[in-house]
């Protein structure tokens, strides 16, 4: 996902200092390559040797350490970056650059760096809040700096408080974000469903189906990290649902179509990729329930047609594209569903596709719209949700 990336971490004075090492390796394994920074307080905390056995990069910590290939390395390195992450960032490094001031090898790599920076302060939430280092923080991020924000929790002296450097997998997460994809959705609005609805039979039990939310996740991810604003409508899921995104959780299919359809108007791109019942037991207050031994009728009625609801109501420019999950007669059931519901494109599979079925990790999808059909092989839901992202553009 980072091949090609080079990744520059820049390590200041703390105790989190621990935690970059195995920032340094997730990158690595997501294909980057690290280089890494140190001023001289960090390596009281963790020894450069650490980072040099990761990155099979020498750790730049003295502005004219001679041992290396001759070059101005700091200039180099900062041509070569494509984004920087300076974590833990402590209260003096950052007041450093916040005002000019380069006078290691890390503030002046940094200083030097045309890309996009991130800066990860950790301190004591006491110096956190200082009104000085409030400031600088500010000024940063006037001046285009990513910040991210210090988590809660036990600090190094035992106080409670924030001032905490986050857990690796957001750092990387904030890395991804702003490196792994083109922002060629910039500016777009686009909101997701993902999940299962679960329609109440009564307090204890429920209709619902299989779905694991993993595909809608997947794609929301995906028009994430490619610059878009990402609404993600959120019904019972097996997977996380990303950072970055506004999720919106929801129940039952009418609280689905109530979320979906009260924002849609705003939006460029709409992706139904949940599973909604299509049907809903009839309410508390109506439905009859007849017992007859050890068997329950319930009485059931239609759920909205949130996909038909959002085809009627499509403005000019806005795509629609859903989800036709299928048994039989996949491409057939599929281009009616294009046609009667309105929409520019239907992502269809079949439970009978090995590897396409609920919960798994991997799908094989039918692109369909009104002119083509594009058949994808199998991969994973990732890989997936980025070739519908591709095609969406190409509408």
């Amino acid at each position: 996902m980072l091949k090609g990336k080079t990744v520059v971490l820049a390590v200041t004075g703390s105790i989190a200092a621990y935690k970059m090492a195995n920032v340094a390796r997730m990158l690595i394994k997501l294909g980057a390559q690290v280089h890494v920074l140190m001023t001289h307080n960090a390596t009281q905390f963790i020894n450069p040797i650490t980072f040099e056995t990761l990155t099979q990069h020498k750790c730049l910590i003295d502005t004219f350490d001679r041992n290396f290939q001759y070059s101005v390395e700091h200039v180099a390195l900062a041509k070569a970056a494509d984004i920087v992450l300076i974590a833990p960032a402590s209260a003096n490094v950052i007041g450093k650059i916040a005002n000019g001031i380069a006078d290691d090898m890390l503030t002046t790599t940094v200083m030097a760096c045309p890309c996009k920076k991130l800066v990860a302060p950790a301190m004591n939430h006491n110096m956190l809040h200082n009104p000085i280092v409030e400031d600088n923080i500010r000024k940063l991020a006037s001046y285009g700096y990513g910040i991210i924000s210090a988590d809660t929790g036990i600090l190094a002296n035992g106080d409670i408080g924030d001032g905490r450097l986050p857990e690796e997998s957001v750092l990387v997460e904030y890395v991804l974000k702003e490196t792994a994809f083109e922002k060629d959705l910039f500016g777009k609005k686009i909101l997701v469903t993902a999940g299962a609805t679960r329609e109440a039979i009564d307090p204890v039990r429920f209709i619902t189906n299989h779905s694991s939310g993993k595909m809608g996740i997947a794609v929301a991810r995906a028009a994430m990290q490619r610059g878009a604003q990402v609404t993600l409508v959120c019904a019972h899921c097996e997977a996380k649902p990303p950072m970055f995104v506004d999720v919106v959780n929801v129940g039952s299919a009418q609280e689905m179509y109530e979320a979906v359809t009260s924002r849609a108007a705003e939006q460029d791109i709409i992706i139904k990729a949940a599973a909604v019942a299509d049907y809903t037991p009839a309410s508390t207050a109506d439905h009859k329930l007849k017992k007859s031994d050890n068997d329950m009728n319930i009485e059931l009625v239609r759920t909205k047609d949130i996909l038909r609801a959002l085809g009627e109501g499509k403005r000019q420019g806005q795509l629609i594209c859903g989800f036709s999950m299928e048994t039989d007669n996949m491409l057939e059931n599929s281009r009616k569903k294009l046609e009667s519901k309105n929409c520019d494109m239907i992502c269809a599979n079949s439970l009978r596709t090995e590897g396409a079925g609920f919960g798994v990790d991997t799908n094989v999808i039918t692109l369909i719209t009104k002119s083509d059909i594009e058949e994808l092989p199998l991969m994973t839901k990732d890989e997936a949700a980025h070739r519908i992202l591709d095609k969406l553009l190409t509408l």
